[in-house]
């Protein structure tokens, strides 16, 4: 975007009437090995920047710029003060940054859009100025404009719509950058009561408190909508916080709901130890058993189906187009835990279910670096559980068995190959041995971390029995299926063959 003349800025500069600047540095000539000089240091005049004096018309954009101390903080409070064109030229360039792509002006017409913004900025104040932005909501320091994944479906391919989504292609936030910025605040404010009063009444968009909302995380809340094909996405602490919200939101106290018999640990703790304080009972079923899931809604007022899919950690698969239209003949709600799958291999709401949950931690997240918890579906549901989450406030010879669901031995191969792209990036196995020889073999591994949690960049190993089941006996692991030669086997973006290396090398040991 063009300024209409240097005159202007000019007059910001005048407190400080030169600053240094310096060229890149030179490395031709120079042997390898030795350290690269810097070429010598210019001065240049404000004259000199704004008619090109001393500086050649290509040569700006190689300076490196060398302000005096406070420059910056001094330029930005004089813009405020004089309402130079370099505050317009923020205000106009966010608003054209927000303009829909269709129907979008000329080049002459903006000019003349541009202009405009120009004689209003030069007549009001810039506080004043911010209404000018089209599309969004004067908030402070932080202004909001609607999203719409609508604009990514032009995009076909996940990949596309996972960097796009909700950034470029409808980010609230009004700002140029290309990265969302990162709001680092916990409350938000209001510039008249008349104000405060509107956004009670759902008259002003804005946000209040941070536990009920940020800028930054609805960024990351839209691009999983679209991904999911969702209308809404809440994110929150962690993945344990997603599931115990939404079952504490959506079944009512006496309620009874189903699920399956292999699934995180935790999972199964809240199930069986917290729901029931709040007179809420559960049918537990096989993952392919959809004759007893049919008994159980025959039998009970049920209110939700709750399973992953795949699980944890044997990777079954549900079928989850035919759960969901029996579950919705009885008037019962379906919820996937997809974290092994992600949206690119699975699309559970396109399935027929009700809401899909993920931990964010996991292949979301990707890096190991992160706790979140997602979860999507229509609107109508996950406000029931937003409302509540405000009060709240997260095959070789010494193995003996595989579960993947990319493996024709895996039960519900053929259904995983129906519903899913992909398989997922987590294996897990039998060692042949017991939990000695287990241990044995996890710990002549060298590339993976022993550690809870999958989905990053890096390979991660655990034995079951003892990361999540260490605190029941033998005997009590074995009724959820739990063997101490169990091995789940998270695998990271390390090459193949040094990972296949290291495990061989590993087994060789026992």
């Amino acid at each position: 975007m063009a300024v209409s003349s240097c005159t202007c800025p000019a007059r910001v500069f005048n407190a400080y009437s030169s600053f240094e600047c310096r060229s890149d540095p030179d490395f031709s000539g120079a042997p390898i090995g030795d350290k690269p000089r810097v070429g010598s240091t210019r001065r240049v005049t404000a004259s000199s920047f704004c008619t090109g004096g001393g500086i050649s018309g290509g040569g700006l954009s190689s300076l490196i710029f060398r302000f005096p101390p406070n420059f910056v903080r001094q330029l930005r409070v004089k813009a405020r003060r004089n309402c130079s064109n370099i505050g317009v030229a923020q205000v106009v360039a966010a608003s054209w940054s927000n303009s829909p792509v269709s129907g979008s002006p000329s080049s002459a017409a903006a000019a003349a859009q541009a202009a405009a913004a120009a004689a209003a900025a030069a007549a009001a104040p810039v506080a004043d100025v911010v209404a000018v932005v089209e599309g969004c909501i004067d908030n402070g320091s932080v202004q909001i404009a609607a999203s719409d994944n609508s604009r990514t479906s032009f995009l076909s391919s996940d990949g596309s719509i996972t960097v796009h989504a909700g950034e470029r292609l409808g980010r609230g936030i009004v700002t140029d950058a290309i990265t969302t910025p990162v709001v680092n605040t916990s409350a938000y404010f209001f510039k008249k009561t008349q104000e405060l009063i509107d956004f009670k009444e759902k008259r002003h968009k804005s946000f209040e408190y941070g536990r009920y909302g940020n800028p930054t995380t609805v960024v990351a809340e839209e691009k999983i909508s679209a991904l999911e094909g969702a209308e809404s996405t809440l994110i929150m602490a962690s993945g344990m916080c997603a599931s115990t919200v939404m079952l504490m939101a959506l079944v009512p106290a006496g309620g009874h709901i189903v699920t399956t018999t292999d699934c995180y640990r935790k999972t199964r703790i809240f199930i069986e130890t917290i729901l029931p304080k709040m007179g809420i009972s559960a049918t537990v079923i096989d993952p392919a058993d959809v004759d007893g899931l049919e008994a159980a809604l025959d039998k009970n007022k049920v209110s939700l189906f709750f399973t992953e899919s795949p699980t944890n950690p044997f990777l079954r698969c549900v079928d989850i187009e035919k759960v969901s239209k029996l579950c919705h003949s009885k008037g019962a709600l379906v919820c996937i835990d997809g974290t092994f799958a992600t949206p690119l291999n699975q699309k559970a709401l396109a399935l027929g279910a009700d809401l899909v949950l993920h931990s964010a931690t996991k292949f979301i997240g990707g890096h190991n670096d992160v706790l979140a918890g997602c979860i999507s579906g229509s609107e109508k549901l996950v406000t029931e559980i937003r409302t509540l989450h405000h009060i709240l406030g997260g095959t070789l010879n010494p193995v003996r068995r595989v579960y993947y669901p990319g493996l024709p031995s895996h039960p519900e191969h053929e259904l995983a190959k129906q519903q899913m792209t992909g398989f997922g990036g987590v294996v897990s196995f039998e060692v042949d041995g017991d939990l000695m020889t287990t241990i044995k073999f996890v710990d002549a591994l060298k590339i993976p971390y022993i550690a809870p949690s999958f989905g990053g960049c890096e390979s991660i190993v655990d034995q079951p029995a003892i990361m999540s089941y260490w605190d029941l006996s033998p005997a009590e692991r074995r009724k959820y299926g739990i063997e101490d030669n169990l091995v789940r086997f998270s695998f990271g973006v390390e090459d193949f063959e040094d990972l296949k290396a290291d495990i061989l090398q590993a087994l060789e040991t026992i």
